[in-house]
């Protein structure tokens, strides 16, 4: 997990400059202007203009990049950057010369495939002994940006094709020598010159870029600033400022790891002023941060996949992504409101918060660029393109302030930013090529969607239980995003045929259950994180996330059933089915937190039934609706009267 954290910097003329200093657990490019970072940034802006060149077509030498060639290119470019900028151990602070061997290695491979990429489409052409190189070179760069768990994933299933014949039944699949292994990995369609590399060098790329322009530029702050105005003076304000933040920001650098260093290193220690327990604090950005992934309009890589899979454009994902979204944060900022009416928590005093006026006057040009890009994407249908537009406004807007100014320094430390993000996504993505190629040269995704729908006899629920439970474990052991390509090839089929579900809506469905496993016990790599930030015990704060994030587990078999919740199909339902959504998110959180919206205390012995009743109201059916309806209708009584005896008590 290669994130960063950010800090404040001051530009030659005193102007604040926003820099995003690498965690120095994670990264070790040093100071500003240090060798380090220099080279790194002579590295990813070349990858930067060779992705400008191949985007909007710009020759080189007289020529048009051909697609192999780019690809070859930026692998070569940000690979290199990857040995540079991330180290083999935590405590490693400089570049050993084993890196920079390896960083030589990973860019001469690379280039030297470039001048083959004719050869390689059209005549076949391969070399087994430097694709191994390459092979091992990934493997280590998989190992440093996702960790041992990461690289076991890509390493075994990586290997399977030379198995694949051993194993029984839906596991079986065509059987590949090493030397065949490796020519489908590394120089075919099915590994590195596939979908990996297109979605991270051709389509995430541009919005890469366009996060670290406004990273760079203040937008973290901006965002902050913002929630802390509009939400900093109500009860429990902190722990609110956090959601919102969270939801911004996440929406901007699609990662749950870089939006908690990000956001949490300022939220939390202020939710813990306030009287936030530190795994409560911890619990929340955890949560929010996940939220923010699968939040438009950018999101995280999981969408691009998702887009590409499916062969929708990335317009429709956004969309539908709007409502599970929402009904997510509604629900998490339920909860902290109870949390904070039942403990007697307020929010912060007026005279530190910060005048909403006077932040929108500061803001306004990354509103603007927010709107812009929706617009690009939704009614020009820019796609890949619309980052590089905003990318542009943004860079002309940034001279009307003198605090925002693209300054010679300001230009490099956002090189750098774009730079380390390009490089930390490309770590995570591009091994996973070994993955889909495994899958695909193998022929096993089809047997195993056979195989599911044989195993789940028919039954739709028993295959989703089953999908559910697959889900939680593959998130754990590797990343969602791997979770989500091995599973939207085989369950998600399994699913849309015995059930006859939306396809959106199911693959919606993967990539949240997937995701949800940076929050759950014992593998909440997220609340992790968000543990050492605030100084709390890592598992309690995984499983009070897991609280906070309930509506997240019970919102994906809502939209499931109900494709109109992601604005699928007949909209029509919307009318009856949202409102007990909210509703049932409503009585949901008051059973969980103890404190029910506009009624007041919960007793302990009513928490749990309110909670499932709201569950059982919201859920889009019509006799678990009518069900929970009654329900909820008598315990709100009870509620309710409990709250006027003790109110009358009170009074006399």
């Amino acid at each position: 997990m290669s994130e960063t954290h950010t800090q404040s910097v001051h530009d030659g003329d005193g102007a604040p400059q926003q820099d995003i200093e690498p965690s120095s657990e994670i990264t070790r490019l040093g100071s500003l202007y240090s060798k380090t970072s220099i080279i790194f940034v002579i590295l990813c802006t070349a990858g930067l203009g060779m992705g400008l060149a191949y985007t909007f077509g710009i020759p080189i030498g007289g020529k048009r990049l051909l697609e192999g060639q780019y690809y070859w290119f930026f692998i070569g470019i940000f690979s290199a950057a990857a040995f540079i900028a991330m180290p083999g151990r935590k405590s490693q602070r400089t570049v050993p010369f084993y890196d920079i061997i390896a960083a030589c290695l990973a860019f001469g491979i690379s280039m030297w495939f470039s001048t083959h990429a004719w050869d390689i489409v059209q005549a076949g052409w391969t070399n087994i002994p430097a694709g191994v190189i390459f092979w091992l070179l990934m493997l280590e760069i998989a190992r440093r940006a996702g960790g041992t768990p990461f690289l076991l994933v890509v390493l075994i299933l990586g290997l399977y094709p030379i198995v694949a014949d051993y194993f029984p039944g839906l596991l079986m699949g065509i059987p590949y020598d090493f030397d065949r292994m490796i020519e489908a990995h590394v120089f075919r369609t099915e590994g590195m010159m596939g979908i990996t590399t297109k979605i991270v060098a051709e389509i995430v790329f541009g919005f890469l870029v366009f996060a670290g322009v406004l990273i760079a530029t203040g937008a973290g702050e901006f965002f902050i600033d913002l929630a802390n105005a509009g939400f900093g003076k109500y009860r429990g304000g902190p722990a609110k400022v956090a959601i919102v933040a969270s939801g911004f920001f996440g929406s901007l650098s699609g990662s749950i790891f870089s939006n908690i260093a990000g956001t949490g290193s300022i939220t939390i220690p202020t939710m813990k002023k306030v009287g936030y327990p530190a795994h409560y604090a911890a619990a929340i950005e955890a949560c929010a941060s996940t939220g923010g992934v699968v939040m438009p309009p950018v999101m995280g890589a999981i969408a691009f996949v998702m887009a590409i899979t499916i062969g929708v454009d990335y317009a429709t994902i956004m969309v539908a992504a709007i409502l599970p979204s929402l009904l997510f944060y509604f629900g998490l900022i339920l909860q902290v409101d109870a949390y904070a009416a039942r403990k007697g928590l307020v929010g912060m005093a007026p005279d530190k918060l910060p005048n909403a006026r006077e932040v929108l006057k500061r803001g306004w040009p990354f509103l603007s660029v927010m709107v812009f890009l929706v617009w690009g994407l939704l009614y020009m249908r820019w796609e890949y393109y619309a980052p590089w537009y905003a990318c542009l406004m943004m860079i002309a807007l940034s001279f009307l302030q003198r605090d925002t100014m693209m300054t010679p320094h300001r230009l490099f430390g956002t090189l750098r930013q774009i730079g380390v993000l390009v490089t930390q996504t490309a770590a995570i993505i591009l091994p996973i090529a070994f993955v889909v190629s495994a899958l695909t040269i193998t022929g096993v995704t089809g047997s195993m969607t056979s195989g599911l729908i044989a195993l789940g006899g028919d039954n739709v629920y028993l295959i989703i239980a089953l999908g559910i439970l697959a889900c939680f474990i593959m998130g754990m052991a590797g990343l969602a995003i791997v979770a989500y390509i091995f599973l939207a090839v085989t369950l998600a089929p399994a699913i849309i045929e015995i059930g006859g579900l939306n396809t959106v809506a199911v693959h919606f469905f993967i990539i949240y259950y997937a995701m949800l496993s940076v929050i759950t016990p014992p593998v909440g790599a997220a609340a992790f994180l968000a543990a050492t930030i605030a100084g709390a015990k890592p598992m309690q704060t995984s499983f009070t996330a897991m609280r906070l994030g309930i509506v997240i587990y019970f919102v994906p078999l809502f939209f499931l059933f109900q494709p109109a919740l992601v604005l699928q199909g007949d909209l029509t339902p919307l009318i009856y089915v949202l409102p007990s959504i909210i509703i049932g998110i409503t009585l949901l959180s008051g059973g969980l937190e103890g404190y029910l919206l506009g009624f007041g205390m919960v007793k302990p012995l009513l928490r749990l039934p309110l909670a499932a009743a709201g569950f059982a109201f919201s859920f889009p059916g019509l006799m678990t609706t009518a069900i929970g309806g009654v329900l909820s209708a008598l315990l709100v009584a009870w509620v309710w009267w409990d709250n006027k005896d003790t109110d009358s008590k009170t009074v006399a």
